[in-house]
């Protein structure tokens, strides 16, 4: 990977002497703010919660940004500010920087970008801004890349740290990100003449272990990587989408903060047909591996969980709501022991237009765990989700949404709760987004 991303940086050097040949006086400048309030009231399912309404888990959020851009032909600048917090809440959170990064490029295609950046690639699988969880992701990193005659070949670096430490070392505990450091490569291409697009992925990432200043166990960088590929078939009004990743190198464990091997991998396949703008309806399959036994126990933990391998798949930095059900309730771990009993999702939904302003959805999940279990059924429930989007006008949307999840025997011993069998969830999101101006000189 170091010999790749020198070649790119050396190519993109060598493009540096075509911007200055670029038209200079063509600037643009524009601010927008974007206004989300969301709120959510839910039963049921974790933690123990009884169907009276007082004792409802509900409240309500509110999510300002001011967004600001400057470009020229060779140069852009995004910045981002972001404030979220929940009705009430004492002491709000302060106003951070949720994007703030300086892209260069070249009229050869070649661009290299550097800051805070939202990322986005392909199904947001596996990396993903995850918007719908209000203060949504973004990394520190460079980036940088060739995109032209349908090729798209991007590199990212990323290397974080807590503070200026200037003599306490460089561990890293307790930051805005899970790892340390952070390296991918990711590679896609559009056929020319076929309507098929392929992508290649592969991360590493760092992440800390050990305990500063221990012998026993040492301060240190424990690697694991993901690979694997993505794939859009789109010929008319079809989609077809299939994924492959693995897992391997080390995981971390955040109790005992030493490392064991993984082993994991996900596939998954989905089909969209959309013969109309009014209508349409889709199909798929998620499987997510599991650790190869799942001690399953009532009423206790297991203390402290060991593994030899873990065979757990981890979607890492992809958006979670998007893909297993909007409950999230089985996104990665349906045990509190520990353990992993992977998941299967097979999906089946319609989407329908009644109004050119108005889009509504139903989709039925059937989700089970991937993990042969001794003497338990491997269907953990079946999930209803229902929702609807309205258009007041181009900045205006208010999208309501419920989901009803009727779980089994089976989720119920894994998550540990009795009450699990059962869990509702209404939530709404107002988005307002207006321009507020925009400038060309």
């Amino acid at each position: 990977m170091k010999r790749t991303l020198a070649h790119v940086a050396v190519l993109f050097l060598l493009s540096v002497p075509a911007l200055a040949q670029e038209d200079s006086l063509s600037h643009s400048f524009s601010a927008g703010l974007n206004f989300l309030s969301h709120g959510e009231v839910c039963g049921g399912g974790l933690p123990r919660a009884s169907q009276s309404l007082e004792n409802r888990s509900a409240f309500l959020m509110g999510r300002t940004r001011i967004i600001l851009d400057y470009s020229q032909k060779s140069l852009q600048i995004h910045a981002a500010l972001q404030n979220s917090a929940v009705w009430g809440m004492k002491g709000n959170q302060a106003v951070n920087l949720y994007e703030g990064w300086v892209r260069l490029s070249s009229r050869h295609g070649f661009f290299a970008q550097l800051g805070r950046i939202a990322l986005s690639y392909d199904d947001e699988r596996i990396i993903g801004p995850n918007d719908f969880a209000m203060a949504s992701k973004s990394h520190d990193l460079l980036r940088v890349g060739y995109e032209g005659h349908g090729h798209r070949f991007h590199a990212l670096l990323s290397y974080n740290q807590n503070g200026e430490n200037v003599y306490s070392g460089t561990y890293y505990d307790g930051g805005a990100q899970p790892y340390k450091t952070m390296q991918t490569a990711w590679y896609h291409y559009d056929l020319p003449v076929f309507p098929l697009g392929i992508s290649l992925l592969f991360m590493n990432m760092g992440l800390q272990a050990g305990v500063p200043g221990s012998e026993a166990n040492p301060a240190r960088v424990e690697n694991q990587q993901m690979y694997g590929t993505y794939l859009n078939f789109h010929p008319r009004f079809v989609t077809v989408e299939g994924s492959y990743y693995r897992q391997g190198g080390r995981m971390v464990s955040p109790v005992t903060q030493s490392g064991a091997p993984i082993q994991a991998w996900m596939a998954s396949a989905k089909a969209t047909v959309k013969p109309s703008e009014r209508y349409g309806f889709v199909l798929g399959y998620d499987y997510l591996s599991g650790d190869d036994y799942v001690p399953v126990i009532y009423g206790g933990a297991l203390g402290l969980p060991r593994h030899e391998v873990q065979r757990g798949f981890s979607p890492l930095n992809g958006s979670r709501t998007k893909f297993y059900g909007l409950l999230d309730f089985f996104y990665q771990s349906a045990s509190i022991n520990g353990f992993t009993p992977g998941l299967q999702n097979v999906f089946i939904g319609a989407t329908g237009k009644p109004l050119k302003s108005l889009s509504c959805s139903a989709t039925y999940h059937y989700l089970a765990v991937a993990t042969a279990l001794k003497d338990l059924d491997s269907t953990l429930g079946h999930s209803i989700e229902l929702q609807a989007s309205y258009a007041f006008s181009k900045n205006i949307s208010l999208t309501i949404g419920y989901t009803q999840m009727m779980g089994t025997e089976t989720m119920a011993l894994l998550k540990q709760e009795g009450n699990s069998k059962q869990a509702n969830w209404g939530w709404f999101s107002l988005v307002v987004s207006p321009d507020l101006f925009s400038k060309k000189w």
